[in-house]
């Protein structure tokens, strides 16, 4: 298995990519990797406890000591699913059972956290059964009873109106929770924004060791998508592309988080085609794509170039195209600080794009557990300003999609402008920004020999 080197440069910049004086050199993807191997279930089983061994053991209790919480209550119902709560369950406990209540308890002077849950049974080896329903007490009332036992001065709950991720308790449960406290504990009851968004948006290293096999699945499925394999100009239409990758994802035992998206960039068309618009020789194609493998999440963007009879290569434009959105990803990347929000990373990252001379568009964002996952938003396509959720501050040891396009007039198209959108997974380690699996920075090349 390949191991991320963190920090470590990877192959020069193509030529004519505008260069950023503090960016590292970055990696270059693989067009058309092998698939690795994809575990079996008990494997991926058994992976999946050890990481959430690591998890629970170090990335809860380091959140809640960094924000003076001693006690942490998540609450999930069956089928009505904390986000929080359903990261935390062992590999064979597929969702919550009944009403399912996990807490944690810091007793201070660093001792290990206590994990239990008021539930009838354990969680695997993680939670603790705190509840006997037989000892005649319903399940709130063993809260309460808990919560007075243990006496902590804050306790977070999962309630926002800012992040869905941290407002996983439903009102109703809410409110049964707040009704069974005593009310000197009613006074204690907190939000645990930081809590939720910092479980979730965390990496750890054994996570990281992996995930260079996950994008490079995506990578690969992508490079067999854009190939003579798959299209045959003048008779594949975007919509067949699409349900290939669909199929072919399932084919892995994986799944997509997403519908898979393909657009033709035509020349001569102000619009981009899709659905049964039939791909053809001369076009630059588009890809959206993602999938979930070991609990974790990967989302991409290629350009693909489909040659007419007798070219090699693609126009210098759409190339340059390329290396245009390059310049705008090295823009954000070497803007990345821990610290500073999203909206100051995306200002930083403009400035730098434009005064590169590039037309720059950024819309990046965190991905892990989920593919539009829980930090710092890093703009939208649709508003280049600072917003609401870019104001959460980046920190350390985060994977994001870094999205955004370079607008770039392509002269062999009569000057025809295009957005050449691009999206590739990197991991924050608090230093440099590292692609997962190395960057697009060559077009996929469709017919002749690929």
């Amino acid at each position: 298995m390949r191991k991320l080197m963190y920090g470590i440069a990877g192959l020069a910049l193509l030529a004519g990519t505008p260069a950023m004086a503090d960016e590292p050199a970055q990696g270059e993807a693989s067009l058309s990797p092998a698939t690795p191997e994809i575990l079996p279930l008990r494997e991926r089983a058994k992976m999946h406890d050890e990481w959430l061994a690591e998890r629970l053991d170090t990335v809860v209790p380091e959140l809640m000591r960094e924000n003076g919480i001693d006690m942490w209550v998540l609450v999930a119902r069956e089928y009505m699913e904390d986000p929080v709560v359903s990261t935390m369950l062992n590999a064979t406990s597929l969702r919550a059972r009944r009403r399912t209540i996990l807490v944690f308890y810091d007793p201070g002077e660093g001792q290990p956290l206590e994990r239990l849950t008021v539930s009838r049974y354990d969680l695997g080896d993680f939670f603790k059964s705190a509840w006997v329903p037989e000892d005649g007490d319903d399940q709130w009332e063993r809260f309460g009873e808990l919560v007075a036992e243990l006496n902590p001065e804050k306790i977070a709950v999962n309630v926002s109106s800012v992040n869905a991720f941290a407002d996983g308790l439903t009102s109703s449960q809410y409110t049964d929770l707040y009704k069974s406290l005593d009310p000197k504990y009613q006074q204690r009851v907190v939000s645990g924004f930081d809590l939720a968004i910092g479980w979730l948006e965390t990496r750890i290293p054994a996570e990281m060791d992996y995930y260079d096999d996950i994008v490079r699945t995506a990578h690969s499925i992508i490079g067999e998508a854009f190939s003579s394999k798959v299209i045959t100009p003048g008779e594949t239409t975007t919509d067949d592309v699409v349900w290939w990758t669909r199929q072919k994802i399932s084919d892995l035992g994986l799944d997509p988080w997403f519908h898979t998206s393909v657009h033709i960039f035509r020349e001569g068309e102000d619009d981009e085609l899709m659905g049964d618009a039939v791909i053809e020789k001369g076009d630059l194609l588009w890809i959206d794509f993602g999938i979930v493998y070991m609990g974790l999440n990967t989302d991409t963007q290629h350009l693909g170039y489909v040659l007419k009879d007798g070219e090699t290569d693609a126009p210098e434009g759409l190339k340059a195209g390329l290396r245009a959105s390059n310049g705008v990803q090295d823009a954000l990347t070497s803007s990345f600080k821990v610290g500073l929000s999203g909206n100051e990373v995306l200002a930083l990252a403009r400035e730098k794009a434009i005064a590169a001379g590039l037309v720059p568009s950024i819309y990046s964002h965190p991905i892990g557990y989920h593919g539009h996952g829980a930090g710092s938003s890093i703009g939208f396509w649709d508003d280049q300003g600072p917003t609401d959720k870019g104001e959460y501050l980046i920190r350390p040891n985060t994977a994001w999609s870094i999205e955004l396009y370079a607008e770039k007039a392509v002269p062999e198209w009569g000057g025809q402008k295009i957005t050449f959108r691009t999206e590739e997974d990197a991991f924050f380690d608090g230093d440099t920004v590292t692609y997962i699996d190395g960057r697009q920075t060559r077009l996929h090349l469709i017919g002749g020999e690929d």
